[in-house]
């Protein structure tokens, strides 16, 4: 169950997968971790970032052996948060920047980006 918080600090929420996410309004386009891979990558699909294209997402960054976050103007979330993710508002045409730690952190930024630039396997 979430857990709202009105103010402009970080607020906690329950991940998809049982863990604590933050939604981070401060600064998503400084890096959580200085060094750590990154992509900036702009939705293409018509309908951008909805519950569908959500779950996509989240199911193939919970493939990996990474700790990855999306961000979006100044939220910043798990990506494997389905509502997380919804919560971004993410349109078509938006840029969302990805990153990411661990062993396979290279990999799947790269299979994200992937996922996002093929619309998701959506047709439009």
């Amino acid at each position: 169950m979430p857990v709202s918080n009105t103010s402009m600090s970080p607020a906690t929420f329950w991940a998809d997968d049982g863990t604590a996410g933050i939604v981070d309004r401060n600064s998503p386009d400084t890096p959580k971790t200085p060094g750590a891979p990154a992509r900036q990558v702009t939705i293409v699909n018509r309908r951008g970032l909805h519950a569908r294209a959500s779950a996509a997402f989240a199911r193939a960054a919970g493939a990996f052996r990474a700790e990855i976050t999306v961000a979006k103007d100044d939220m910043s979330v798990p990506a494997t948060s389905i509502m997380g993710l919804m919560m971004l508002g993410a349109a078509r045409g938006d840029s969302i920047r990805l990153e990411a730690t661990g062993d396979d952190a290279e990999a799947a930024l790269v299979a994200l980006e992937t996922l996002v630039t093929e619309r998701f396997g959506e047709s439009e």
